[in-house]
């Protein structure tokens, strides 16, 4: 199993200017090795093969760029490689629709990292303090707020700058020990529907309110307002354009944190898990609505439960979306809902549930289709949703060691 786990570092004046160095270093050569990339013919091979050949002409490129050999070899040659990684993900983007260019030429503000990859790194202890060895760079201290696994190996060390100025190292860390055995029969399902005014509805009839960012982004707000004030490149400029940085930062991190607690929590607790697979390119595009959209950051909820689920032995399913809502969930019939209405009564079955409740059993069964689990004899909404809805503020999300959602899982069992 493989893991990243990303450590805050404590590097000192000296230490920054040579990070920096060494950063812009590696810009230089990814900029060098992609105008190399672009003077190769397309027909001399893969995109991977033509730049393997660009990475194969470092020794020679150190003969005449001395800056070069100031940095470990083990970090040049990911930065060549970061071009075929960068092409394939274009690729991705162009599959999916999306209008793609071509790569460009990073400018000093573009490019945030660089990697060691497998040696030139070494977790040690130096005067009472851990720090992380570098080769041709430094020992900086290191916070680890959590340990390293015992018997992971790290495969990489990846040194990452943010626009606060501040450093962190993430480790690739390759683990022996296969994930969870999934079981044969998942017993305890749950289907998840996401929205706005409620995060997550799911099928036990538990509802978490959406984070309230409104305070946080009304000081952003006023930060980018005073950072206009400014003018550009002067030192007032530079203090503002960190103060917008670090309230940027702190929207990110909340968000994250209260993602990465609810995605666990789903994946720890349920056998099976099943999301709707949401077009969120064409939901950002339509004019309503879009900024709250982007602010629920569905893709990264779903992208947390996925490779969580995997890690603990969990199923996970994403399900075509359209006609959660309309369809009800005990008799199928479609019935048009627009935004305003909350609650849905089939005009066929008489059958009446909170609109996103019937959305998320829409969502289950799909998902047990897909899988072809056999649901059990008794109507899932009759017998879950007679109880009514539970409502949990993201606020007990997200506060530090919240006992809201381990209360909710010890009464269920």
């Amino acid at each position: 199993m493989n893991y990243n786990y990303r450590y805050q570092l404590k590097p000192s004046k000296s230490q920054r200017e040579t990070l920096d160095y060494h950063r812009d270093t590696c810009r230089q050569l990814y900029n060098h090795a992609l105008y190399r990339f672009n003077q190769i013919p397309q027909d001399e091979g893969t995109v991977k093969q033509r730049v393997r050949k660009i990475r194969d002409e470092l020794p020679d490129l150190k003969d005449w760029w001395e800056a070069l050999t100031d940095v470990y070899s083990k970090v040049l040659q990911p930065t060549v490689m970061r071009i075929a990684h960068n092409v394939k993900a274009l690729g991705k983007l162009k599959e999916q629709g999306y209008t793609v260019g071509k790569l460009r030429w990073k400018s000093p503000r573009e490019f945030h990292s660089f990697t060691y990859n497998q040696s030139g790194f070494e977790l040690d202890k130096k005067g009472g303090q851990t720090v992380l060895s570098l080769s041709k760079l430094a020992d900086i201290p290191i916070t680890l707020h959590r340990p390293v696994p015992d018997g992971a190996t790290i495969k990489e060390v990846t040194l990452k700058k943010e626009p606060t100025g501040e450093w962190f190292a993430i480790f690739g860390i390759e683990h022996d020990s296969e994930p969870p055995a999934k079981p044969a029969n998942p017993k305890k399902c749950v289907g998840i529907d996401v929205g706005i005014l409620k995060y997550a509805h799911d099928t036990d009839g538990f509802a978490v309110g959406s984070l309230d960012l409104s305070d946080k982004r009304e000081r952003l707000e006023r930060e980018q307002r005073t950072l206009s004030r400014k003018e550009h490149g002067s030192n007032n400029w530079e203090n503002q354009r960190q103060c917008v940085a670090e309230c940027h930062q702190r929207i990110k991190r909340k968000r994250r944190d209260f993602l990465h607690r609810l995605s666990a929590y789903y994946a720890r607790e349920y056998d099976l898990v099943a999301v709707e697979d949401l077009d969120v390119r064409g939901m950002l595009e339509s004019p309503r609505n879009s900024r709250n959209t982007a602010s629920a950051a569905w893709h990264t909820f779903r992208r947390m439960l996925e490779y969580k689920c995997k890690h603990e032995g969990t199923y996970f399913v994403a399900v075509e979306s359209d006609g959660t809502t309309k369809e009800c969930a005990k008799c199928g019939v479609e019935t048009e809902k627009p935004l305003w209405v909350r609650e849905h009564s089939c005009p066929a079955c008489g059958f009446e549930a909170d609109r996103d409740a019937n959305a998320a059993w829409n969502v289950l069964s799909r998902g047990l289709s897909e899988l072809g689990v056999v649901q059990s004899e008794g109507t899932p909404v009759e017998t879950a949703l007679s109880t009514g809805t539970d409502s949990v503020p993201a606020k007990r999300v997200v506060e530090a060691g919240s006992p809201a959602l381990k209360e909710r899982a010890k009464a269920s069992e």
